[in-house]
């Protein structure tokens, strides 16, 4: 890092004023363009406090010097220049912006993508339509939420349908757009989709940002345990283990911990002692992690070890039937070796292959078993993984 950007970045206002002083007036599009590139290695409250340095000096003189800005991306600093735009909006301005929204780059329809969230020009639609469903997230993000602020639906509707798609990438974006769209209604939707998508866990990651846990549960007690178990599953593959705060993870657990429990909380409450002690017994999950992180975790974890395993396993093997949305998760954790060999007889292919894996862990599984899985199975390369158990 620069001596500038450590100047504009200090806690001394004998160092930082002048050069945010100078960033915006001249307009320093080079220190700006350095700030965002070593974002990554800044703290949140200290990117704030640029942010807030920066818009100190932004008057109606100069805010036009911001637009040279739209050339780098930063949520960091996505909030400040827009606002700052918006609060200076005239015709002027709007048609720059929104000559950037169709001819500049992505960083630069990202910014101007925001700002017809704030400044809600009906000229903006067509454009932001365009790109509802960008492969640039942050992009696909903001036409989805200016498009709500503008109350178009037809975004909105292309997604819904979208979520009835073959393809699960498709589906994915769907989600994605509809969570930034902000519509509750969808929600019971995104969820059947996610119980039949590859994509569950990412999915999963989602929701809560549209509908928290507690506000799910509280409508379909399955579906918010599904939601928080495909979560889980997620944790430090697919999910940050940052998001824990946005999750309100903890009060979570400590509501279903203190409340009557039944085989589907168990089940939960199984995988979720099993991945906080993975994550807290390998450094590589915590070692980029921040202090705050760390210590929820650490939180989550003694938390969970206050429960009695021992009825949450004798609950959880109720959860051992094809029709259970946890019967994956049941089959990690049970020791009966008889109700394991019952889904032997179902019509669902990967119960079966799943559940013949469990019984060669157990050192359980038989001839028998592997002759009755394949009578009932057509799957050509099923039938040859099950020969070579």
């Amino acid at each position: 890092m620069d001596d500038r950007l450590k100047k504009l970045t200090s806690k001394n206002p004998n160092d930082y004023e002048p050069v945010a002083k100078q960033l915006i007036e001249v307009p320093d599009v080079e220190l700006f363009k350095r700030l965002v590139e070593n974002e990554d290695f800044l703290f949140d409250f200290v990117k704030q406090n640029v942010a807030n340095r920066m818009e100190k000096y932004c008057n109606n003189t100069n805010y036009m010097n911001l637009l040279d800005f739209l050339k780098y991306y930063s949520p960091s600093y996505e909030e400040f220049i827009v606002s700052v735009l918006a609060r200076y909006a005239n015709e002027d301005l709007t048609d720059k912006m929104l000559d950037l929204l169709e001819n500049g780059s992505t960083d630069e329809k990202t910014y101007c993508a925001k700002f017809f969230s704030l400044i809600k020009d009906p000229l903006s639609i067509e454009l932001l339509d365009k790109y509802a469903f960008d492969d640039n997230a942050s992009l696909s993000s903001n036409c989805a939420s200016a498009l709500a602020k503008l109350g178009d639906k037809n975004s909105y509707n292309t997604a819904v349908e979208m979520l009835d798609s073959e393809d699960d990438f498709s589906r994915l974006a769907a989600v994605k757009f509809l969570i930034s769209y902000g519509d509750k209604q969808a929600v019971e939707k995104i969820v059947q989709t996610m119980k039949t998508s590859a994509f569950s866990e990412n999915i999963a990651g989602e929701i809560p940002y549209l509908c928290d846990l507690f506000e799910l549960y509280e409508k379909n007690q399955q579906d918010g345990l599904y939601v928080l178990n495909s979560i889980i599953n997620g944790f430090g593959e697919i999910l940050s283990l940052s998001q824990v705060f946005d999750f309100r993870l903890y009060e979570f657990l400590e509501y279903l911990i203190r409340n009557p429990k039944n085989s589907q909380i168990a089940i939960v409450l199984l995988n979720a002692a099993d991945k906080f002690n993975t994550l807290t017994e390998n450094d590589e999950y915590l070692f980029d992690e921040t202090k705050d992180t760390k210590q929820e975790i650490l939180d989550i974890k003694f938390l969970l070890d206050s429960i009695d395993l021992a009825q949450l396993y004798y609950l959880a093997d109720n959860e051992l039937n094809p029709n259970s949305l946890f019967v994956f998760t049941a089959l990690d954790f049970t020791e009966d070796e008889n109700k394991v060999r019952e889904l032997l007889s179902c019509s669902h292919p990967t119960i079966v292959l799943r559940a013949l894996d469990v019984l060669k862990q157990m050192e359980a599984i038989t001839d028998q078993d592997k002759t009755e899985a394949m009578n009932k199975l057509e799957d050509a390369n099923i039938i040859n993984i099950i020969k070579a158990m």
